[in-house]
């Protein structure tokens, strides 16, 4: 049947947007203690001012700042137009704030200890009604609304206990009731229509319409294309062709190294195809896990798309899956990994380490 892909306007608009404004960058004074911005032309618009929780390096319509004034801390989200918001309520997650997400902000109400959504001007457009919920992603987000906060006797971080979980659109609308939050689903592959979709690699949940609503699952996906496109043809050519253009590998005693594809598949060809050959026996014990690109080893520019302005994985549309596969002997140690970013041009081989084979 005809499958209707759901179109947000305002993605539009937001795109359009981020095409034509100027985003300024962040830069340090001169003892790399307080962080100002600047524009494409190095002209600077904010003095250095802000530190601790203020982790954009990039400012397209609003972030999060702290600054201290006085030997007093301030916090607030700021605008492009300057404007200040929130003040007191940033969201913080494992010591980190919040970051812009198609030109949305999440904050956390101070008195009520409950969360919302500010737009790119500032203005609350998700009220601050949910225990949690989600960074947008392709206009939806993930919500949890009435659950308690508990944690187990001695440990500092909490937990939430019950509640009830929806799928909203950014005008704050229901689109599914009893949606349990998965980071393994595309948001952007969302497709809606009258009946299920037949597609394996995807996920169905029926919305309050009545309609179902289907994502692809990064996982489910990611293995069929493994089985299907790259494990047919261990060829050079086509390992080669789905690998990223440099691929990175340990190497001891030097770490992590960087070669291009073309020299690492063929200096390492006949260890790649006898490991990934291992993928095809049932018996082989390995398993697939998802994570983001790691900012601290894929740092040079060629990977800048892969993370936000706030240099955090985007992970909920560019995952990498690390293929692990165990030693056949039970009393060896180590592992070897395959690390597979997923790109805009299909999932590519980017990082390889092992176990004992010396990488060349």
């Amino acid at each position: 049947m005809k499958k209707v892909v759901i179109l947000y306007t305002f993605l539009v608009s937001c795109t359009a947007l981020a095409q034509t404004s100027d985003t300024w960058t962040a830069f340090w004074n001169k003892d790399t203690t307080k962080i100002g911005f600047q524009d494409k032309k190095g002209v600077i618009k904010i003095e250095p001012k802000f530190t601790g929780f203020t982790i954009a390096r990039k400012f397209e319509n609003i972030i999060a700042v702290t600054e201290e004034e006085n030997n007093k801390w301030k916090s607030y989200y700021l605008t492009k137009e300057g404007k200040i918001v929130g003040r007191d309520s940033l969201y913080t997650f494992d010591n980190s704030t919040d970051c812009e997400s198609e030109g949305f902000i999440r904050f956390r109400d101070s008195k009520t200890d409950k969360m919302g959504i500010f737009n790119s001007k500032g203005k609350i457009v998700i009220p601050a009604d949910y225990s949690a919920l989600s960074n947008v992603k392709n206009g939806v987000l993930t919500v949890l609304k009435d659950a308690k906060k508990e944690r187990e006797p001695g440990d500092e971080h909490f937990f939430w206990s019950g509640g009830k979980e929806f799928l909203i659109d950014i005008n704050n609308k229901v689109l599914i009731e009893n949606f349990a939050y998965n980071d393994n689903l595309n948001f952007y592959s969302l497709e809606k229509s009258k009946e299920p979709n037949k597609d394996p690699i995807r996920e169905n949940f029926k919305g309050v319409d009545g309609q179902y609503y289907s994502f692809i699952n990064f996982e489910k996906e990611f293995k069929f294309w493994l089985e299907n496109n790259l494990l047919k043809d261990l060829s050079k050519g086509n390992l080669e062709k789905h690998s990223f253009d440099k691929i990175t590998y340990w190497k001891e005693p030097d770490g992590w190294i960087n070669s291009s594809k073309t020299k690492f598949i063929n200096q390492n060809y006949t260890y790649l195809k006898l490991k990934l050959q291992e993928l095809k026996n049932p018996k082989t014990d390995y398993f697939v896990s998802s994570d983001g690109l790691n900012q601290f080893i894929f740092e040079s520019s060629e990977y800048e798309i892969y993370f936000n302005n706030c240099n955090e994985a985007k992970d909920w549309l560019y995952p990498t899956m690390d293929i692990v596969i165990n030693p056949k002997n039970k009393t060896d140690r180590g592992q070897d990994h395959f690390e597979f970013l997923r790109t805009e041009n299909g999932y590519k081989l980017i990082s390889v380490s092992t176990r004992q084979h010396n990488l060349k």
